[in-house]
C-alpha cells in the first residue's frame, strides 16, 4: 500500500485539526511535497539537526514533531542559524517536517488531557474552551428525506454535542419555487408555482468538518437546487481548549 505524506498528514489532522491552533502558532506541514512516499517516520518533540541527521540515517522521509520549524516566518534561508540549517538540510535530503503543536494542545484526549491524567487529576475539564470553531447547518428538505439527510450528515459529525451525537432540530413548513425551462426539478415543472411539506433541518459541527458536510448533503439531499444557510455560532466549543 503507498502511503503519502498527504495520508500520515491527514490521520492526525483528523484527531487534531489544524483549526485548533493558536492564532500565533505554524502547525502542519512546512517543508516537503504532501504525495511524497513515505516508509519510515521519526517522531521528536523538537528539530534539531541531530534530529534531521538521525532521520538521513534511517533512512525516514518525515520527521513528526510537537514543536513547528519554522516557528515564525522565513525572509531568507540561508543557513545562519539552526532552524535555517535543519529547514535546507530537510529538503536537500527530500525530508517532509510537520507538526501539531497548538491544536494537539487544544484537542480533547490531546496532550493537556494527557498531561491532567498522568497527574491523577479527575473532573477534568477544558479551562480556556475556544472560540470560532462551531457552525450550524441550516438546510431545508422534503420531508420524507429529513432523516436520510440527518443519518448522512451525523455520519460524517455533525450534530455531535459533547457526549451525544445525531443532534438536530426540525420544524416543518412550506417551501415554495417555480423552476424555469432550463432546470430539472424533483418535484414540479416548468413554469408553475409549486408548493411542498418541507422540513428546516439544524444542526451544528465543528468548521473543520464543513468540506465533507457540505458534500455529504449534496450526496443524498434530492433537490437541483439545495437551499441551506451556514451560521458561525458566538458560543465556544466546550471540549476544545
Amino acid at each position: 500500500m503507498k502511503v503519502t505524506v498527504k495520508d500520515i498528514v491527514q490521520i492526525i489532522e483528523e484527531f487534531a485539526p489544524a483549526c485548533y491552533q493558536e492564532n500565533y502558532d505554524n502547525v502542519g506541514l512546512t517543508v516537503g511535497n504532501s504525495e511524497n512516499k513515505v516508509s519510515r517516520i521519526l517522531l521528536s518533540l523538537d528539530i534539531t539537526e541531530a534530529v534531521v541527521n538521525e532521520a538521513i540515517k534511517m533512512g525516514a522521509e518525515m520527521i513528526v514533531s510537537h514543536h513547528p520549524t519554522p516557528f515564525v516566518g522565513l525572509k531568507k534561508l540561508t543557513g545562519r542559524n539552526e532552524t535555517e540549517k535543519c529547514i535546507i538540510k530537510a529538503i536537500k535530503n527530500d525530508i517532509a517536517l510537520f507538526n501539531a503543536h497548538t491544536n494537539l494542545d487544544n484537542a480533547w484526549n490531546g496532550v493537556s488531557f494527557k498531561m491532567a491524567e498522568k497527574m491523577g487529576l479527575s473532573n477534568v475539564k477544558t479551562l480556556e474552551p475556544k472560540a470560532n470553531i462551531l457552525r450550524k447547518l441550516c438546510v431545508f428538505v422534503p420531508e420524507k428525506y429529513t432523516n436520510e439527510v440527518l443519518n448522512a450528515l451525523a455520519e460524517v459529525g455533525a450534530g455531535k454535542i459533547g457526549n451525544y451525537d445525531s443532534c438536530s432540530f426540525t420544524l416543518n413548513g412550506k417551501g415554495t419555487f417555480r423552476p424555469n425551462q432550463e432546470a430539472n426539478p424533483f418535484v414540479g415543472s416548468a413554469n408553475k408555482l409549486e408548493e411542498v411539506s418541507e422540513d428546516r433541518l439544524e444542526m451544528i459541527y465543528p468548521i473543520h468538518l464543513e468540506e465533507k458536510i457540505i458534500i455529504a448533503l449534496k450526496k443524498t439531499h434530492p433537490y437541483e437546487e439545495i437551499a441551506y444557510d451556514i451560521y458561525p455560532l458566538a458560543q465556544n466549543h466546550p471540549q476544545i481548549g
